[in-house]
């Protein structure tokens, strides 16, 4: 009966304390999903910066990998937001290793966090601050003290959740039961398969860390208290960080398989020689850590987990191009289709709207430049009367409207993310007209086809000075196009004016074209039937002008936009 009823004790503590676990796991991921989401949105427009100014400097990489992983804490977000601009021809593979070693250093800041949470006892201050910041959110007035109060709450929250998780492994640490089957796990193999597993399942190697560092500030060891255990499951979860960005690379290009490809290989790499170094020197925990930081165990695993990052970082960085030669060697290039598709959009900035924003910009001119290429066509076609042009002119606009559709869906995405700013968010507003702008400029071209049939009939003659006539208007407007779509782009008030003085002038130049089109039906150079045919044509040239116009005009109705 005695044995029975120890039994069931032993049961219910352990079941009651996993429970306890997991509600504060839960807890811990909770607050830093606030903390990455509101950071995002504190610091959009910085992490934006700053990926446009990558460099092929190494260390550059590294920092900006670093940086943004510290800041949104989380270094799944980053490495997917990595092979997304992989994956749009923005960033090379060389510079997405850097950012990539970078992201491993910077997701150490949790567990650094979570060290300090579990090392002196101060939860009524964590609470007190929590408290304060769910408050200060119900009576914030701006947008920004709002995302400082969330911040403030989701950092007291990663606090509290530790707290609890460390409460929740002290009923364990008094079983001898619990305590010596964990410290019994002592092969190295089996405890890199549990971290790799467990970050699989958690999805984050900063929740594996941190539940150690519970663990131990709770007194249980795993593999025994004075063994490499917690490194190797340290070293496993390393491995199993991966998973996110594996996942991420589902509908990716070569490019961005590659990327993923590289973190697989640079965090194994690692892990193996530190494997190996911890099989080696068996009391190399004992020898090193345990000493340095002996007044506080849960520092020991937090300053460790830094120290392994960086050290892989620092021997494997001169080596980034053998791993991108390595990755390339696996995964060979595809052959090329001559389907158009998009180019900078992608699923993975959408965790990130301002970077997601300007994808987005970018993507808007690619369909742009694409709609002003079947521009080209109808003209050309419209100077050799070629009618054969049609039928690709009319694909193009298909794959336009295609293309379109999927610009428009993903902005909705955008949107519909609650890190969006307002600022985004009149971006994407902008960008609905600008869309409808390049499709109206597009349908154009489907006239100046019209035009070129009766020409090809007979009904229609031209003298031969009115070519170069069109040909000359046409080409303002193509160079319009560039100054008026970087204007958008980048948001540059300087060519506004050079846009509307451009504008005046092709305005100026349809007015004397049909002036001198009048004459020539005065002197008998072109039949009658041409003036409406005349006419329509710079008409419609004209109105291409005043729809790229609207584009670069619309920058000023959101000009505090940063």
């Amino acid at each position: 009966m005695g044995n029975l009823l120890l039994t069931t004790n032993i049961t219910t503590t352990l079941i009651t304390s996993i429970v306890k676990l997991l509600a504060g796991l839960g807890a811990f991921l909770i607050a830093v999903k606030i903390m990455s989401d509101t950071m995002n949105q504190l610091t959009g427009v910085g992490l934006k910066r700053m990926f446009q100014r990558m460099e092929k400097n190494r260390l550059f990489g590294v920092g900006i990998g670093f940086g943004t992983t510290a800041l949104i804490q989380s270094s799944g977000v980053t490495t997917v937001m990595v092979i997304g601009l992989v994956n749009a021809g923005v960033m090379s593979l060389g510079q997405a290793t850097s950012v990539i070693m970078g992201a491993n250093i910077g997701t150490t800041v949790t567990a650094q966090l979570s060290a300090l949470g579990t090392s002196f006892d101060f939860m009524l201050y964590v609470t007190i601050i929590t408290l304060i910041g769910f408050l200060w959110m119900s009576f914030a007035k701006t947008e920004r003290w709002r995302n400082i109060a969330y911040l403030v709450s989701g950092l007291g929250l990663v606090f509290l959740s530790m707290g609890f998780m460390t409460d929740a492994m002290e009923p364990l640490s008094k079983l001898p039961q619990v305590s010596n089957f964990l410290a019994g796990i002592t092969n190295p193999f089996v405890l890199i398969v549990i971290g790799v597993v467990i970050t699989v399942i958690c999805q984050s190697s900063s929740a594996v860390t941190s539940i150690l560092i519970a663990m131990i500030g709770a007194g249980i060891y795993i593999g025994g208290k004075d063994s490499n255990g917690i490194i190797f499951i340290i070293l496993g979860s390393n491995i199993g960080s991966c998973c996110t960005a594996l996942l991420a690379t589902f509908g990716a290009n070569t490019n961005a398989k590659r990327a993923a490809l590289i973190h697989l290989l640079f965090n194994t790499f690692g892990s193996v020689l530190f494997g190996v170094i911890c099989l080696i020197w068996k009391s190399f925990m004992a020898d090193t850590f345990a000493k340095w930081f002996a007044t506080s165990p849960t520092f020991q695993i937090a300053m460790f987990h830094t120290f392994f990052n960086t050290v892989c970082t620092i021997i494997f960085l001169p080596f980034t191009n053998v791993f991108v030669k390595l990755a390339t060697l696996i995964l060979p290039d595809r052959k090329a289709t001559n389907e158009r598709k998009l180019k900078f959009i992608d699923e993975r900035f959408i965790s990130t709207p301002s970077i997601a924003v300007q994808q987005a910009k970018n993507e808007a001119r690619h369909i742009g430049d694409f709609v002003m290429e079947t521009c080209d066509l109808a003209i050309k076609g419209f100077m050799t009367t070629d009618t054969e042009v049609e039928n690709k002119i009319a694909e193009n606009l298909q794959e336009v409207q295609l293309l379109n559709q999927k610009l428009v869906a993903y902005l909705v995405k955008i949107s519909a993310n609650r890190t969006t700013s307002t600022h985004s968010e009149a971006t994407i507003s902008s960008l609905y007209y600008v869309i409808g702008d390049l499709l109206r400029v597009g349908d154009l071209s489907t006239n100046i086809t019209k035009y070129t049939r009766r020409v090809k009939n007979g009904d229609v003659t031209f003298s031969p000075s009115v070519y170069p006539e069109i040909e000359n208007m046409y080409q303002k407007v193509r160079d319009m196009y560039k100054v008026a779509i970087d204007c958008f782009v980048d948001k540059n008030f300087d060519a506004l004016p050079v846009v509307e003085q451009q504008e005046e002038e092709i305005d100026q130049i349809r007015k004397q074209l049909v002036n001198q089109h009048i004459e020539r039906l005065n002197q008998g150079e072109c039949n009658p039937a041409s003036n409406g045919v005349f006419i329509n044509l710079v008409g419609n040239i004209e109105r291409m002008a005043d729809h790229i116009t609207f584009i670069a005009e619309s920058i000023t109705k959101h000009p505090d936009e940063a």
